[in-house]
């Protein structure tokens, strides 16, 4: 006997495999006529990065999950420490998130 509903997973699998497929080939096609310096770039980069940092600002101040259950202080301490390494390590990234996740990690150990 055919079990539909394994077919219904495998077509709607597919049909998500085909529709990613195709807007990363269409991106493919058309990155090479963007203007990289162009003022619609610059804007979407802007815009990108601003929602990036509300999002990780929503985290630090409004945060869901077991993240509620640590004080507002380790967020924020952790996030300072991160910067200060960011910036006085030479804006390496990897180090600053190490760093600053490890500090909120040992503070939510210790307390």
């Amino acid at each position: 006997m055919i079990d539909v509903q394994a077919i219904d997973i495998g077509l709607v699998t597919l049909g998500a495999i085909g529709a990613t497929y195709l807007w990363r080939g269409l991106g493919v096609l058309f990155a090479s006529r963007i203007n990289h310096e162009g003022a619609v770039f610059q804007w979407v980069t802007c815009v990108s990065y601003a929602m990036l940092g509300g999002l990780i600002a929503r985290m630090i101040v409004l945060p869901i999950g077991p993240l509620t259950q640590t004080p507002l202080s380790f967020r924020i301490f952790g996030v300072i420490v991160g910067l200060a390494v960011f910036f006085l390590l030479g804006r390496r990234v990897l180090l600053a998130v190490c760093a600053g996740v490890g500090v909120f990690i040992v503070l939510v150990s210790a307390f």
